[in-house]
């Protein structure tokens, strides 16, 4: 991967930047989720991808998704390869618990299958940086925020609050990829209505985003478990 890597204020300056010049922007990352999402039939079998812990959840309905899903697939390899940022997890990190073979190996494989070769890369875990970002926050300060995430209330009504004070301009509950057509109607309908999309949905949140920015001319962010962050203190 002979991306530029970009720190936490990197990743700022850049969303500041689309921002003030009002210009699309998605940042989209890739944990264990999206790569097990684009290794199904491309660099494993079917089968090996629902012996995953991860898959047997996501086909419980704790995902947001269910496998095999070879359309979602194509889509969320689609969206990497569009998006601006892209963040990954470095080779060895062990920030998120996934075992190591589905992490940045992974990654490495499915990226070579697809030809996704990002001009920008961060931390996968950026999102969990951001949060605790007082300059994230002052960004998004007088911004129109659109939420798209499973428990819309509780984040919605925690990030109405001091410090966050921000100003929700809606907020879309989504619980699963089936919603995702009617969710992007609804974006480009209203886009006028908000400035910047925070999604906080799993892997959907991979092509909600970068198609946000496509679609809408957004500044979007796949928001993963900062939401989690913000209303309990941690990602899980």
């Amino acid at each position: 991967m002979n991306a530029i890597y970009l720190e936490t204020d990197g990743v700022l300056d850049q969303l500041e930047a689309a921002l003030v010049e009002q210009r699309p922007f998605s940042l989209v990352r890739v944990g264990d989720g999206e790569n097990i999402v684009m290794s199904q039939e491309t660099v494993w079998t079917v089968e090996q991808v629902l012996q995953e812990r991860w898959a047997i959840k996501a086909n419980l309905g704790q995902k947001g998704l269910r496998l095999p899903d070879l359309q979602l697939r194509d889509h969320v390899a689609a969206s990497i390869q569009r998006a601006n940022i892209v963040g990954v997890l470095p080779p060895g990190d062990m920030t998120i618990k996934a075992p190591d073979y589905l992490k940045r190996p992974l990654t490495d494989m499915v990226f070579a299958h697809y030809g996704i070769a990002p001009a920008l890369t961060c931390h996968a875990c950026v999102n969990r940086e951001l949060v605790q970002m007082p300059r994230f926050w002052s960004m998004l300060a007088g911004k129109r925020v659109l939420l798209v995430t499973r428990e819309i209330d509780a984040l919605r009504d925690r990030l109405l609050q001091e410090p966050y004070s921000l100003q929700i301009a809606a907020a879309l509950p989504f619980d699963n990829c089936g919603q995702t057509d009617e969710t992007l109607q609804w974006i480009v309908t209203n886009q006028h209505t908000f400035d910047v999309a925070l999604f906080s949905c799993g892997v959907n949140a991979v092509v909600l985003a970068e198609r946000t920015a496509a679609l809408a001319g957004k500044v979007a962010i796949d928001f993963g478990k900062a939401g989690n962050i913000i209303l309990k203190g941690r990602a899980n």
